[in-house]
């Protein structure tokens, strides 16, 4: 038997991995290059340091690293209750909102299931269902890049477990409406959970999007999904949460990951909801530049959609974004493409945004084009 005979003998009696994790698209994370001379628009991440206090948090928690952390997560369980007025039985969490819905989907679905989710929306949402076994059901999003909600509602079947609304959505920044949530919550049968992923809810204006914690105390199969990975600016540490009735949240304590929380990412956590006018203000100079990238950018002649996320979103065709990848490329400057349907470019620093409002001047002929 020759070398390559007996390579390929071994080959085949290694272990097989599923056939739905052979087949899953790979997620792309936002790219990164060390170069301080490049400006990090592709991950949406809060261009600010963490906190003070969560950084000072940290380091004094960094001395007990030699224990595992609270795997109930007690105390950070009952600073988020107390933040939104629920109780600590309430509340779930895990590594990052991300980690939840794979609690969320381990909880509640079975091979087959299906849940429904507007599309394009957040990457992760069909890869964890696919992982899962279950269905991915993608509905495509309206003519005004939000939620098509009327069209959602029809694809909910007797194999729907739940449904997955990004409310402002990622990639388009587009909220949902309260009266249109509502309106949507009343068709929704009440065995299937109503996931509102809020992963951005914090950089969304005043009554631009719903009232979740209202509509949760009067839909009971409603759950909502939060993240400290972007507003609050611990996207490395990894901590997001989950608000359900008592009875789902202690089953999504049930599927999580042991000790998946860090003990310094529980206290940041604490550090940081305590720190809240701090964060606020950091929020409001983020809505501002926001502002301002919007209004010079449809200036230019760009269309642009209001956006309520620390995003902007830009449709283009495959000619158009392979286009604007490129310049952006050669410029130094980091955006998330999205292959068919656009590119997405977070609000950074204001050095970092005016590049890129110059850099879309420089190419505004092809917003008409």
């Amino acid at each position: 038997m020759t070398p390559d005979q007996l390579l390929a003998e071994l080959a085949t009696a290694l272990p097989a991995l599923r056939s739905a994790v052979t087949g899953l698209p790979t997620y792309v994370p936002g790219r990164r290059s060390p170069g301080a001379d490049v400006a990090a628009c592709a991950s949406n991440e809060s261009h600010y340091e963490p906190l003070p206090a969560a950084t000072a948090a940290v380091a004094e928690a960094a001395g007990r690293m030699n224990r595992y952390p609270d795997m109930a997560a007690v105390e950070l369980r009952e600073r988020i209750a107390r933040h939104l007025g629920v109780t600590a039985e309430e509340v779930a969490v895990g590594p990052g909102s991300v980690g939840v819905l794979q609690q969320i989907i381990t909880g509640l679905c079975d091979a087959g299931d299906e849940v429904v989710f507007a599309w394009r929306s957040f990457e992760a949402y069909p890869i964890l269902v696919e992982l899962a076994g279950a269905r991915p059901v993608r509905v495509p999003l309206d003519g005004a890049e939000g939620h098509d909600l009327d069209a959602m509602a029809a694809a909910v079947t007797g194999r729907t477990k739940f449904i997955l609304l990004c409310t402002p959505n990622n990639p388009t920044g587009v909220p949902i409406s309260h009266a249109r949530l509502e309106a949507f919550l009343q068709s929704v049968r009440s065995d299937v959970l109503v996931v509102i992923d809020e992963a951005y809810v914090e950089y969304a204006d005043a009554g631009s999007g719903p009232d979740s914690l209202a509509l949760y105390r009067r839909y009971p199969n409603v759950c909502i999904l939060r993240t400290f990975s972007k507003a609050y600016g611990l996207a490395g540490l990894r901590v997001g949460y989950a608000i359900a009735t008592a009875a789902i949240a202690e089953g999504l304590r049930r599927t999580a990951l042991p000790f998946a929380v860090s003990a310094l990412a529980q206290k940041a956590a604490v550090a940081s909801l305590d720190a809240g006018e701090e964060m606020a203000a950091r929020v409001s100079a983020v809505k501002l530049e926001r502002a301002r990238m919007a209004a010079e950018l449809e200036a230019q002649g760009w269309t642009l959609q209001p956006s309520q996320g620390n995003f902007l979103w830009i449709r283009a065709d495959e000619q158009l974004l392979a286009t604007l990848v490129d310049a952006f490329n050669g410029a130094g400057i980091l955006v998330r493409a999205y292959p068919g349907d656009g590119v997405r470019i977070t609000v950074a620093d204001s050095d970092s945004n005016n590049r890129v409002l110059r850099l879309l001047a420089a190419h505004a002929a092809l917003a008409t084009s």
